[in-house]
């Protein structure tokens, strides 16, 4: 094993050939917009985020009934990228200090992150999840992510992502690489981190895909530039393989029962009134209602938050005009999403209050709708 690691991993210095000077952020954040790649706003110097406005900041603040986004600001990292070019224009035209990231599940983006930090080694059995490595094999010498990435390739009989020429790869100015991969399967691969005790690729190597971003190719850092490596601009396909080490390793989510979930008892009570005649109230309250039901039968992209908002928008708007009393309009709110998505109480329960709040604050008016 300690003879194989001479001859299979990488050494991060190879990768000194790098791209040219960085970019100008604005032709970095277009250039990745003309890809498909929807972009957002790092913070001057550094690879996090432009941070949130003062609402946004506020304790209890609940994402899925912000209108920051929406109006056009950055607050929320990634889930403010845009393939907008006016949008992008009037970020980074203003601001040609900020870097740009990438998001990468909205992108159709896997990247590998491989780490060439020096760190002492964890227990054996975490290098490589899922893969037994027996206490005779002598590992001196395997010390970072090109390492333990190099060691999982040779095992599966394929070449290492930090040695594949034909995608791109990205230099870090901490000596690391990011491997950039096309989601061409459709399968929503999911972040993770090869260092915590979650799911994990290997030891060192980090996954960024939903649910996380990327720092784009030209980006300038307080620690250095993020630098193209070799001549490939654009990324291949997943490997089948690293597709494969991926399912394996638990970077998919749970698979989800296809078809429409039942729609609440309460939620259809209220459609079924509508339908029989129910007043104006029941059928204001139905339409949205059933909005949030629906989504019960997509798992991701129907804008779930949005309309959760909206529906505790208009049941807050119905409780100030005194058709229905707050008790039952969060009951229902409630049961409604809980269904639609299962296991997110709390972070539903943020959206339900926030929209009720701001719905309370504007009495429904129904004269006329009868």
């Amino acid at each position: 094993m300690a003879a194989e690691l001479q001859v299979l991993h990488s050494d991060p210095q190879q990768f000194a050939r790098s791209a040219p000077v960085a970019a100008q952020p604005l032709t970095t954040a277009s250039w990745c917009a003309r890809q498909g790649w929807p972009v957002h706003p790092l913070a001057p110097g550094r690879k996090t985020p432009v941070g949130n406005c003062e609402v946004c900041r506020a304790p209890g603040h609940a994402r899925g009934g912000c209108d920051c986004v929406r109006a056009g600001r950055w607050c929320h990292g990634f889930h403010a990228a845009t393939l907008d070019f006016d949008r992008i224009r009037q970020w980074w035209g203003s601001r040609p200090d900020l870097g740009v990231a990438v998001a990468t599940g909205p992108a159709g983006l896997v990247v590998i992150d491989v780490d060439a930090h020096v760190r002492e080694l964890p227990d054996r059995q975490r290098l490589l999840p899922g893969v037994r490595i027996s206490e005779e094999i002598d590992l001196t010498g395997l010390a970072h992510g090109f390492h333990t990435l190099g060691v999982l390739a040779a095992l599966r009989g394929a070449v290492s992502p930090a040695d594949d020429e034909s995608t791109l790869r990205v230099r870090t100015p901490s000596g690391g690489l990011h491997v950039w991969y096309r989601n061409d399967g459709g399968h929503r691969w999911q972040c993770s981190s090869g260092s915590g005790g979650g799911r994990a690729l290997a030891w060192q190597v980090d996954v960024r895909a939903h649910g996380g971003y990327i720092v784009a190719p030209g980006t300038v850092t307080s620690a250095g530039t993020y630098r193209r490596v070799g001549t490939t601009r654009r990324p291949a396909p997943l490997p089948v393989w690293l597709a494969k080490e991926l399912e394996r390793t638990g970077h998919l989510p749970p698979a989800s029962v296809p078809g429409p979930r039942p729609v609440p008892p309460r939620a259809r009570q209220a459609v079924l009134a509508a339908r029989s005649g129910g007043g104006p109230g029941d059928r204001a309250l139905a339409g949205v209602l059933a909005e949030v039901a629906a989504c019960g039968a997509v798992p991701e992209g129907a804008a779930f938050s949005e309309k959760l908002n909206r529906a505790a928008y208009t049941a807050g708007g119905l409780v100030a005009g005194g058709l229905l009393t707050e008790a039952e309009a969060l009951r229902v709110l409630r049961e409604t999403a809980e269904q639609a998505r299962p296991g997110r109480r709390s972070r539903c329960l943020a959206i339900i209050r926030s929209g009720l709040s701001a719905g309370l604050a504007r009495p429904l008016s129904l004269k006329g709708r009868a």
